[in-house]
């Protein structure tokens, strides 16, 4: 059964994989250009390398360490992996507080699904299995946003049980409760 993990190299492989399903469109998604080390840009090809793959991990894992100095307009966040064994299925974050900018478009929890694995409700899962992950960061309720336009995202987003508050900028606001009553 898929479950979100702290990054790993176990799934060098299959992360790739999805790295070339994605495009360079989702670069930032993939950890190409980590925020705890604003200097460092893994290309696809540096990924390849497992010794350079392991840095990458452990730089997106750095993400989320209070101890980790960010630039400035930058957040912590815990970035989990959604995997089945060593398959890599898709990538969330869980941001750790919000910035204007994050409170007006993106929320607290993004989340992507590589291309081959979409449609078979692993994203309503991803979403599900980070909530109390949220909780666990004093986040209460998540806001999560989609593209207003995105259906499928909406329906992951209602299905966790997010009440829509408005659209801005092009993008739907969901308060999503993290704590199970």
């Amino acid at each position: 059964m898929p479950i979100l993990v702290v990054p790993t190299t176990a799934v060098h492989r299959s992360f790739l994989a999805a790295w070339d399903e994605l495009g360079p469109d989702h670069e930032r998604w993939m950890g190409a250009k980590s925020i705890a080390d604003d200097d460092e840009e893994w290309t696809r090809e540096q990924a390849a390398d497992p010794a350079e793959f392991h840095r990458l991990v452990e730089a997106i894992r750095a993400e989320a360490d209070p101890a980790t100095e960010l630039p400035p307009g930058i957040v912590h966040q815990t970035v989990l992996w959604f995997v089945d064994g060593i398959e890599f299925l898709g990538r969330l974050s869980v941001r750790h507080w919000l910035t204007p900018a994050l409170l007006e478009v993106a929320g607290h929890i993004g989340y992507c699904v590589r291309p081959s694995a979409r449609r078979r409700g692993y994203a309503t899962q991803m979403l599900t299995q980070s909530l109390p992950i949220a909780a666990a960061l004093d986040i209460e309720p998540a806001l999560v946003t989609c593209d207003s336009g995105n259906v499928g995202s909406r329906k992951v987003i209602e299905a966790a049980g997010g009440e829509l508050e408005d659209e801005r900028h092009g993008k739907l606001r969901f308060w999503v409760p993290t704590h199970m009553d």
